[in-house]
């Protein structure tokens, strides 16, 4: 796929085949939704939550920004799309699960490690180094254990997850609906190169999915 062409030769594949043969489910979307788990991912055109997750349309209800990143909760200051994304599953749609998933070679991980934007003006990086200065203190604590080659990205990539996880349990409305056992959040993390997603425990570590659906 290239060009906004093929994204309509695309579109007509879906209404002439998949839209037509599952025309009663769509009929019932179009009523309303009724999501069961939230996905927080990187916007990387690789990790399509969807795609990872085989999910059918109304099953998942997803944001996706630069590095699956949630900013802390706070008022005022600007826009907060992801902020009310949250606050539209949990309050709204009542999700009862939320699921932040990073991912293997992660373009906004790679920024927040190299630095490359810091100082820059806007359109050619401003915004990415303001948004991406959030792992800033993961960056540097993981810098000073690993350097910045391979097991560094690696680890920053996974750091992402904790980050955001942490900071979705600052908004009062998630805080009071996990503590009530209304809520879950979980982590994962989808290896591009190798395919394999790996979930994290209660301990914050990360364990691959192993098996396939077959077994």
């Amino acid at each position: 796929m290239t060009d906004f062409a093929d994204l309509i030769a695309g579109y007509r594949r879906f209404h002439d085949h998949d839209y037509l043969d599952h025309h009663a489910r769509w009929a019932e979307l179009a009523q309303s939704q009724k999501p069961r788990v939230m996905v927080i991912a990187c916007a990387d055109s690789r990790t399509d939550p969807a795609t990872v997750f085989d999910a059918s349309p109304g099953e998942i209800f997803v944001v996706r920004n630069i590095a699956n990143l949630v900013p802390p909760y706070e008022i005022g200051g600007g826009r907060h799309g992801v902020s009310a994304a949250i606050e539209f599953a949990v309050s709204q749609l009542e999700v009862p699960e939320i699921v932040v998933m990073g991912h293997g070679s992660c373009g906004g991980v790679s920024a927040s490690l190299s630095h490359a934007f810091v100082d820059k003006a806007p359109g050619d990086g401003a915004f990415i180094a303001n948004w991406v200065n959030m792992l800033d203190e993961a960056r540097d604590r993981i810098v000073a254990e690993h350097g910045q080659g391979e097991e560094a990205t690696r680890a920053l990539e996974l750091e992402t997850v904790r980050v955001s996880i942490a900071n979705i349990r600052t908004f009062p409305f998630v805080a009071e609906r996990e503590a009530a056992g209304k809520l879950t959040l979980r982590g994962a993390y989808f290896a591009i190169r190798d395919g394999v997603l790996w979930v994290m425990d209660d301990t914050g570590a990360f364990n691959p999915v192993i098996g396939s659906a077959e077994t």
